[in-house]
């Protein structure tokens, strides 16, 4: 089977440098060529909870789509995202993109409608394919964002994995949290 790209969206807003890092760390035992967009610090959207931090990841994967999914599934709940009792969201792992796969496959929507709907999927995702356009609208990712009339607030912050800073130091200073 042929690699095929993905993108995936993570986030989280419990212990967020170490539950993004162990998600990241078990990615990387069974996707390649992972990249990272830059991470942002955002309020939280549709729920009442401290804030997140999120980014996306590009790589490409040899499984089929309901397997990554299920691999992602429990990558969630190895870092507590469905324990009993628990507070916030310690891990969210969402399939974007797979691929130019379009439709609902048993249940996964592709490509994912937070992507045009929530300022921290769509500006990591236009940071980091900026020249990939989007398999249904058609415009690229960096003209969906540049075009983009969300109400969120979100700012990037500094982020190591691996020991290399995800978020470059003139984007922090180009966006600090008290400018937005």
């Amino acid at each position: 089977m042929s690699l095929i790209p993905v993108f995936l969206g993570l986030g989280s807003n419990v212990e967020r440098e170490r539950n993004l890092t162990a998600g990241l760390e078990a990615l990387a035992e069974f996707l390649h060529d992972i990249r990272c967009s830059p991470v942002f610090e955002s309020r939280a959207v549709g729920i009442k909870s401290g804030h997140f931090f999120n980014l996306v990841v590009s790589a490409r994967t040899d499984l089929p789509l309901h397997e990554l999914d299920r691999r992602l599934k429990v990558i969630e709940a190895d870092n507590g995202r469905y324990a009993p009792g628990r507070k916030g969201l310690p891990l969210d792992i969402d399939v974007l993109l797979y691929g130019d796969r379009v439709g609902n496959f048993d249940g996964l929507v592709l490509p994912r409608a937070e992507v045009l709907k929530n300022a921290f999927v769509l500006w990591p995702l236009s940071l980091l394919a900026p020249d990939l356009a989007h398999p249904v609208d058609g415009r690229t990712f960096a003209e969906l964002w540049k075009a983009a009339q969300i109400q969120q607030s979100l700012w990037p912050v500094s982020f190591l994995w691996r020991g290399a800073e995800l978020t470059p130091a003139p984007l922090r200073q180009a966006f600090p949290p008290d400018s937005l």
